[in-house]
């Protein structure tokens, strides 16, 4: 057995391999910036890499649904955990996921070649951390985020949301281009986490998308801001309830499952009680990114 220690978005992760002749950590490269020095007193979750590993038969499906890479078939276990069957944008099983409720314990076998193994494995990790976040007030969402340093030198982070397509990453670019010191935080599941103490931090993590940017980095929570693709350039701040309406749909989670959806909303609502959230309506251009800045990073 050989057991990999993580942190991330301040929790601690560990990944282990019963068998290491196929399966191992290279298979997860964008994991590297986020490894720990030693073995932490206590965990946010482990999961065991073991191609041993057969489906439980004491299931029901619950659904399955499209992640833009594939299908994912979600069953329910008699003892109230979980089981996941993830496929790739051909169809094949790459990966069988199963877990606790709470996803603090959890177990995987993985299908195929490099390629299936790294996206199976890849993406096992990403529902694990997402849903056992729920429990720690963390959780993933699908963003483009950009941090900037305030003249004290604090780090703030501000997570672009939208739909796919719609232009996240496009809004990102121009803040870097022309916004002194904007910098790529992470392109697409940063980390917002709710501290002890109600303050909010975004955090880059193992996962960005299309775009290499995995980054050990932890910022104050500035702003987040849906993009929206429109013929003039214009920002509003959002009420509660729009807020909301905004915000539950770029974030990870299970609606069928009571307790982790409703942690989910109870975060969200901390979230939009401290962060101002914005609509962002404009065009792909300096002028958009400039105005944002201006509104939202004051």
């Amino acid at each position: 057995m050989e057991n990999n220690y993580f942190v991330i978005g301040g929790h601690n992760v560990c990944i282990s391999f019963v068998d290491t002749t196929v399966n191992s950590m290279k298979l997860l490269p964008a994991f590297a910036p986020f490894r720990a020095d030693k073995k932490p007193e206590q965990l946010f979750f482990t999961l065991t890499v073991d191609d041993s590993l057969r489906p439980r038969k004491d299931r029901n499906l619950v659904r399955k649904f499209d992640t833009g890479n594939g299908d994912t078939l979600v069953y329910q276990l008699s003892d109230g955990g979980y089981q996941y069957i993830i496929r790739d944008v051909f169809n094949r099983d790459c990966c069988l996921l199963i877990a606790n409720k709470h996803f603090t314990d959890c177990a995987c076998a993985l299908n195929g070649d490099w390629t299936m193994r790294s996206f199976g494995l890849n993406d096992a990790l990403m529902l694990i951390y997402a849903f056992a976040g729920s429990f720690c007030q963390t959780m993933l969402i699908h963003a483009s985020t950009i941090m900037i340093k305030d003249a004290d030198g604090q780090n703030w982070g501000f997570p672009f949301i939208a739909k796919s397509g719609t232009g996240k990453s496009t809004h990102s670019s121009l803040w870097m281009q022309h916004i002194e010191g904007a910098q790529l935080m992470n392109d697409d599941n940063p980390i917002i986490r709710i501290a002890d103490d109600h303050s909010v931090y975004i955090y880059g993590s193992p996962w960005s998308g299309k775009t290499p940017c995995y980054r050990n980095i932890k910022a104050h929570l500035g702003a987040i801001t849906r993009i929206d693709r429109a013929p003039q350039n214009s920002i509003e701040k959002l009420a509660p309830v729009q807020a909301f309406a905004s915000l539950l749909p770029a974030c990870s989670s299970m609606k069928w499952d009571e307790q982790i959806y409703s942690n989910l909303c109870d975060a969200l609502t901390m979230i939009i009680e401290t962060t101002p959230i914005y609509t962002m309506h404009c065009l792909p251009d300096k002028e958009a990114a400039e105005l944002c800045h201006h509104t939202i990073a004051r």
